[in-house]
């Protein structure tokens, strides 16, 4: 490392780069770890960038990846900003001693946003606060949408997936320089991060690479080949183009992005319908990530962390409204999530009954919460053999109606409460004896590979960050998640079949809801 009056200079394996210090941390933004994807690299892996000669500015983030803007209904919480360019693979280092020889544990942040939206420039991911603390962060942006999980006859699946591949690899060849330790990687993601994180940790090409990893908010998963290919299908429909890259590269990058959140609207983390993801390619991702982190060999000496908000579903369900509708729709809502969830008549009977005094929009929004995240994530626990902590973040919003729903956790993990973009979905007055315990814990994980409670064993203890002060609980929600191990559940349909709701009332009810949705977020 030298550094000059205008800051510190690392060397990167295609160049140098200046950073800048900022409250006692050396920051460098904007970093190519990949060459921009546009042109013949359209819907293409990742390829190096370009080398470059003297001394590249690293003051300001570089360009995020094309996206649509939010709803207004959604974007009175949540915040994306965009920043113009093609060279959108890039990412950004915080370190508190920018040389070699001070092997700090490092963290990577992959962060979420439906695979369509988010970027590493969002303030409340600052990873300055990290570096404070002695560790070195790296966040990342990678492809999105139809750039970055479109599936095409005439491209490779997931170039999204392997742009985070890419910027991991950057991470392992590279970070030394900035005073890193390559062989102490904590690979973070909340959301569709978390999900990617999990794809990542099972991937083959991956071992050897993670030491830790958490997942915050989303499993390790893949989705339907043919739920990505309707999306992409829907899309070509709109646009009047074949549904191939070659023909989707040659539309408009704003056309492409209206067409995308125009089929995108009529879809929901709780109803499901349309949407990107990750899908098993034969390659990156030769089978469900899941399956291979609890039946095979995949990432078997990785610590993980795990958790997820007490209230995720309160983030899909009150922005427009969304929430009192489905408390007035009552049974059709209820077997509308039944389909999504492909769940026996037994299972929301049983929550129910757990929970006698909660409203129909509580209850799905519980019982889908469960079955996409709680059910997996205690899955995973349970089949490790390595270390695994679980947590729930339980800190109810200042905001009507939020709770602790999903995303709310960040300005605490990152210890940035206190800025304008964290208190959108805080409100006033987030308390910072939270934020500092649960911060505390991350740091703590990706130092030493404990957050500060006991592992997940036979007693299922779980963290509960709230203002109620330190707590482990034991099983906090065992009693939900075991209905889906005990109760009936209609079998999920087969990947390659169109799924179909178990009978004509319940795909009735998820017709009805995706309207609805449709309805509010335009």
């Amino acid at each position: 490392m030298a550094a000059d009056q205008a800051g510190p200079v690392v060397t990167t394996p295609y160049g140098s780069v200046r950073g800048r210090y900022e409250r006692g941390v050396a920051v460098f933004r904007g970093i190519p770890y990949a060459a921009a994807p546009f042109g013949p690299l359209r819907f293409r892996p990742p390829r190096p960038p370009e080398p470059w000669d003297g001394v590249r500015d690293a003051g300001t983030f570089g360009p995020t990846a094309p996206k649509p803007p939010y709803s207004e209904a959604f974007a009175q919480y949540l915040s994306d900003p965009e920043i113009p360019g093609d060279d959108c693979l890039n990412l950004n280092v915080w370190t508190p001693e920018p040389g070699p020889g001070a092997r700090l544990p490092v963290l990577v942040w992959l962060h979420g946003g439906a695979l369509t939206r988010g970027s590493s420039a969002v303030p409340v991911y600052d990873g300055g606060t990290f570096a404070r603390d002695g560790i070195v962060c790296v966040s990342v942006n990678y492809r999105l949408g139809v750039e970055g999980y479109g599936l095409f006859p005439d491209a490779p699946p997931n170039p999204g997936l392997r742009d985070q591949l890419a910027a991991l690899i950057w991470v392992y060849e590279t970070i030394a320089a900035f005073g890193g330790d390559p062989d102490r990687i904590t690979l973070c993601g909340q959301s569709a991060g978390a999900v990617s994180a999990g794809a990542l940790l099972a991937a083959p090409r991956t071992q050897g690479l993670i030491r830790r990893a958490v997942l915050q908010s989303g499993p390790p998963e893949v989705s339907d080949r043919d739920k990505v290919r309707r999306m992409v299908r829907r899309m070509a429909a709109r646009l009047r183009v074949p549904a191939t890259a070659e023909a989707f590269a040659a539309v408009d990058r704003g056309l492409l992005l209206r067409a995308q959140a125009e089929v995108g609207r009529l879809g929901s983390p709780v109803l499901g319908g349309p949407a990107f993801g990750i899908v098993v390619d034969g390659d990156l991702v030769p089978g469900d990530p899941l399956k291979a982190l609890t039946e095979g060999t995949a990432a078997r000496d990785a610590e993980l962390l795990m958790g997820w908000t007490r209230d995720e579903y309160r983030l899909w369900l009150v922005p427009g409204g969304l929430l009192e509708r489905v408390d007035r729709l009552g049974a059709v809502a209820l077997a509308g999530a039944m389909a999504r969830c492909h769940a026996g008549p037994d299972i929301p009977r049983g929550y129910r009954l757990l929970h006698p005094g909660a409203g129909t929009a509580e209850i799905v929004g519980q019982l889908v919460t469960d079955h996409l995240l709680r059910v997996p994530l205690h899955r995973l626990a349970d089949a490790r053999p390595g270390a695994s902590y679980l947590y729930e973040f339980a800190w109810p919003s200042r905001l009507p109606g939020l709770g602790a729903c999903h995303a709310l956790e960040l300005g605490f993990v990152f210890d940035t409460g206190g800025v304008p973009e964290s208190k959108k979905l805080a409100g006033e007055g987030a308390p910072q004896e939270v934020c500092d315990a649960m911060h505390a814990a991350w740091v703590r994980f990706a130092t030493t590979g404990d957050p500060g409670w006991a592992a997940w064993d036979a007693t299922h203890p779980v963290r509960i960050f709230d203002d109620g002060g330190p707590r482990v609980a034991h099983g906090p929600r065992d009693a939900e998640v075991a209905l889906w191990a005990t109760a009936s559940a209609v079998p999920e349909p087969p990947r390659h079949s169109v799924p179909r709701a178990p009978g004509a009332e319940l795909a009735s009810a998820m017709r009805r809801l995706r309207r609805s949705v449709g309805a509010l977020r335009r």
